[in-house]
C-alpha cells in the first residue's frame, strides 16, 4: 500500500514539474491518457531511482561530499533525462529536453515530492517506534 501512495506522490511531482516547465512535454491526449502516462513515467523513475541512483552514489561519493550533497540535484537531473529517454524508448509521450531544464525539474520533483511523503502516514514505523 505504503508504495502505491509513494507512486501516486511521485506522479504528482512529476506532473507538477511538467506543468510548470515548457521544457518538459507531455503528448497525450484525454485527461486519463495523461494520468496513466504519468503513472507509468513515475513508475519508470522509481524504477531508476531504486537500481541507478545508489551506484551513481557511491561513483560520485567524493564529488557529494565535496559539494555537501549539493551534486545530488545533478544526479536527480541526469535520473530525469534517463526517465524521458527510456519514455521515448518505450513510446510513451513524455520528453525533458536539455540537462539545465532536468536540473530545474529534478528541483522542483524533489520539493513536492518531499512536500507530499511528509503527509504520507507510515503505520509500520510507527510500530517499529513502540
Amino acid at each position: 500500500m505504503r508504495w502505491i501512495l509513494r507512486l501516486l506522490a511521485n506522479a504528482a511531482a512529476l506532473a507538477v514539474a511538467t506543468w510548470l516547465l515548457s521544457g518538459i512535454t507531455l503528448t497525450a491526449h484525454g485527461t486519463w491518457h495523461r494520468i496513466l502516462v504519468m503513472l507509468v513515467v513515475a513508475l519508470i523513475f522509481g524504477i531508476i531511482n531504486a537500481i541507478v541512483k545508489p551506484i551513481f552514489k557511491f561513483v560520485t561519493l567524493p564529488i557529494l561530499l565535496l559539494t555537501l550533497g549539493l551534486f545530488l540535484l545533478v544526479i536527480n537531473a541526469l535520473l530525469l533525462m534517463l526517465t524521458s529517454w527510456l519514455s521515448g524508448q518505450l513510446g510513451i509521450g513524455w520528453h525533458v529536453e536539455g540537462f539545465w531544464t532536468a536540473v530545474v525539474g529534478a528541483l522542483i520533483v524533489s520539493i513536492v515530492s518531499w512536500l507530499l511523503n511528509t503527509f504520507l502516514h507510515d503505520r509500520d514505523e510507527d510500530r517499529a517506534r513502540r
